[in-house]
């Protein structure tokens, strides 16, 4: 292999390319492909979801325009999964608001059609070397208690749990700190954004809707009130 093919394969990435125009994407595909790059291309932003909150990119190429669903939507829904992988926006749509727009959706670069393709590889290696984000888990545990965070669903035992959005949050909370004591100001604070005490039963309250839900029905109970402390999960 001669040096400066080793030296393409070392930086080796692994792409995912969302872009529906076949001239484009053909153009994309050849110039990545030929630095020694792994490349996917889907043209439906539907199709590709699940390949994008498989992790298995380095980085992702997303058009705004998509059929089935669009790119910001695309985006919103990968963070919201807390799918991290580093993503470029290639878009026709280049205006200031429109960047802005594309930033706050999760994009971590955003690049504007016409294009360089030295400058779109460049801008992919980059996003390529920052430190990886740490990976959160999407399905969180305690005992025979499930939290699956892409499905938004919540079961026991495999019995179903229906929550309300709050209900939810506080859960995911507890969840995330198993073992550990969270106080009514952690939770304020986590959970309803209040840096201040209201000096309401708003906590009390909600986690005695949550144990009712989550541990009356069962036999073993998971969500113990610490006096004097505050709350915590166990299992």
């Amino acid at each position: 292999m001669q040096p400066r093919m080793r030296q393409v394969m070392d930086r080796s990435m692994k792409i995912l390319v969302v872009e529906d125009d076949r001239t484009t994407a053909d153009y994309i595909l050849k110039g990545l492909r030929q630095e020694g790059h792994v490349v996917d291309h889907v043209a439906d932003g539907r199709d590709a979801l699940p390949l994008a909150l498989s992790g298995a990119h380095d980085v992702l190429v997303v058009d705004r325009m998509l059929p089935g669903l669009d790119g910001l939507s695309l985006v919103r829904a990968l963070r919201a999964a807390r799918v991290a992988t580093p993503t470029l926006f290639l878009t026709a749509i280049g205006g200031v608001e429109d960047r802005i727009e594309g930033l706050q959706a999760g994009a971590d670069d955003y690049l504007v059609k016409p294009f360089a393709f030295g400058e779109l590889s460049a801008r992919l290696a980059a996003l390529a070397r920052r430190p990886k984000a740490q990976v959160e888990d999407t399905v969180l545990t305690a005992g025979d208690l499930r939290m699956d965070l892409i499905r938004r669903t919540v079961t026991r035992g495999g019995v179903e749990i229906d929550l309300l959005p709050r209900e939810f949050a506080l859960l995911e909370h507890l969840l995330r700190r198993k073992g550990r004591v969270q106080t009514r100001t952690m939770l304020l604070e986590a959970v309803w954004d209040i840096s201040f005490d209201p000096q309401t039963n708003v906590v009390e309250t909600h986690i005695s809707r949550l144990r009712a839900k989550i541990d009356k029905p069962f036999a073993t109970e998971l969500l113990k009130t610490v006096r004097g402390a505050g709350y915590r999960i166990d299992g």
